[in-house]
């Protein structure tokens, strides 16, 4: 890899400012250029009169939870979403539901139904979910982060969830399980200070407390509404992502006319 005459980041320098300057010892070019899904929503914005082609997804969106947010208060729903990867066991799903439940916080939980429906669901998970929780198969996750309900993200901790998460102010409640997840979890909240740490921990008593410390701390809101605002920063067309994006663009063209 250090052979390489650049390497490209989703990232944006204001958030990984050490490491990024690091990197630019190793290597002739660095091209930090996120949060990439904002940023290419600004650049076709800003270049074209056309619309976005929609994307492919790997499952298939349930827009009904967006008309279910909207009809939530501010800053009150607390989404909840593990990936793709990540299976839950029986009993770490009771844990989590349990804890979700009795919290009596709002709740959206990307989850797959078909194993609910082939577990023994206590009947006050049932009542409760049906009081305060709303549960998909999938759901358009850039547009919930962004709905106004939503106040908190439980979250495997994905370095796209994480980022996805940051650009719209959103804390989050990591739960991390495999690859890089461990690290971001601690750069969120021990670096960035922008949401809590669980520790591999599903504990019902665990995931009920720390839902309601993560829905209620208003300076893990603040933080996290600050790094938004560089982000945001970072995909204007006078920021550093904007920046870097044209000139990697730039930078491969010249290489097309030179080969």
């Amino acid at each position: 890899m250090t052979q390489a005459s650049a390497i490209i980041l989703n990232t944006f320098e204001q958030l990984e400012p050490s490491i990024i300057t690091k990197l630019a010892t190793i290597f002739p070019k660095v091209y930090s250029i996120g949060p990439l899904h904002t940023l290419c929503k600004t650049m076709i914005t800003t270049n074209s009169t056309s619309s976005p082609h929609k994307d492919g997804r790997l499952r298939k969106e349930d827009r009904s939870c967006i008309t279910w947010l909207d009809h939530q208060k501010a800053k009150s729903v607390l989404y909840v979403s593990f990936g793709t990867v990540v299976n839950l066991s029986y009993e770490q799903l009771m844990e989590f539901w349990h804890g979700l439940v009795n919290s009596l916080k709002p709740f959206l939980w990307v989850i797959q139904k078909e194993l609910i429906i082939q577990k023994n669901v206590p009947i006050e998970l049932e009542i409760g979910t049906k009081e305060r929780g709303f549960l998909v198969n999938w759901a358009p996750q850039e547009e919930v982060l962004a709905n106004p309900a939503v106040g908190g993200f439980l979250t495997h901790c994905g370095w796209n969830s994480t980022l996805e998460s940051i650009a719209e102010g959103v804390p989050m409640l990591c739960w991390p399980s495999i690859t890089d997840q461990t690290v971001n979890s601690r750069c969120v909240s021990e670096q960035w200070k922008i949401g809590l740490n669980m520790n591999g921990s599903c504990d019902r008593f665990v995931v009920e407390n720390m839902v309601r410390d993560i829905m209620e701390n208003e300076d893990l809101m603040r933080s996290a509404n600050d790094v938004a605002k560089k982000a945001l920063h970072g995909i204007k067309e006078n920021g550093s992502s904007y920046h870097n994006l044209e000139n990697l663009i730039k930078d491969i063209s010249l290489m097309k006319v030179r080969n």
